[in-house]
């Protein structure tokens, strides 16, 4: 049997989840990567030798399946990344029941899931979970009731799994991202652009101007999550338990309340 780490990773096939899969496969370690699009995965899986496993996480028992195909495949799993997540934009009053079941069920019940099936295994290689949030789960911001509450709730659950198990030997932290470029961020990006009249195709556009605000003045990109994520599940981070770990070019340092005094802030009509 291998000595090699395996990791899972929701949503591997695009953005930060592939960019993490990429990091840890180069690094030498075993990665199943899952999510809804084979596609992607399959590519993934060629470049890096990672192994797919095309699933949808929210769907009852997955995350079983999904455990169970990377035990009898390596016989062990070291850790989770728990990467994939959805958006529905809308405040309280203009989300449906579908809306808020679908975010909540991607982005909180999912990763639930797959971290209890997973446990026993975890426990036994004194594994670590990652959590992929958002600044978004930090500060509220209009039009992301269902987004923001699930991004925020996977801290806690990262911090109750800390409270409950780190005497075995797990650990839990979570990355909380800004603006990351991705395909999720370029849709946001689109949508942007067709609410203020902007140009479609021109992102970097969008791009600058949602981020004018964070003092390094850009968005991230996958693999600057991506390295986060990876020293997380090291042992490099071995007595880091229960941190939050933001990865946003410190966009959650501004007060909002004195912007004006260096940025020209103008509301939209």
């Amino acid at each position: 049997m291998s000595d090699k780490k395996v990791f899972i990773v929701t949503g591997g096939g695009s953005g930060i989840g592939a960019a993490t899969a990429r990091l840890l496969c180069a690094a030498g370690q075993h990665v199943v990567v899952t999510g809804r699009r084979p596609e992607p995965l399959v590519e993934l899986a060629a470049e890096t030798g990672a192994l797919a496993q095309p699933g949808d996480v929210t769907e009852p028992g997955a995350a079983d399946v999904l455990v169970e195909v990377t035990h009898a495949r390596f016989g062990r799993i070291d850790g989770l990344v728990l990467n994939a997540g959805v958006m529905v934009p809308g405040p309280v009053g203009g989300l449906s029941d579908r809306d808020w079941d679908t975010v909540l069920g991607t982005n909180l019940t999912a990763p639930f899931r797959l971290v209890r099936a997973a446990l026993p295994h975890l426990l036994a290689e004194r594994g670590s979970v990652v959590a992929v949030s958002s600044v978004a789960g930090l500060r509220a911001s209009a039009g992301a009731a269902a987004y923001a509450t699930s991004k925020a709730g996977l801290v806690m659950l990262c911090q109750t799994l800390v409270a409950d198990y780190a005497a075995q030997g797990l650990r839990a932290n979570t990355v909380c991202p800004g603006w990351v470029r991705s395909e999720m961020a370029d849709a946001e990006m689109d949508d942007f652009l067709a609410a203020h009249g902007g140009l479609p195709g021109a992102r970097d556009a969008a791009y600058a101007e949602v981020t004018r605000l964070v003092p390094q003045a850009r968005a991230g990109y996958p693999e600057e999550a991506a390295a986060a994520i990876a020293w997380l599940l090291s042992d490099a981070a071995a007595y880091v338990n229960g941190a939050v770990l933001t990865v946003d070019g410190g966009s959650t340092v501004v007060d909002v309340g004195t912007a004006a005094y260096t940025f020209d802030v103008r509301r939209r009509s």
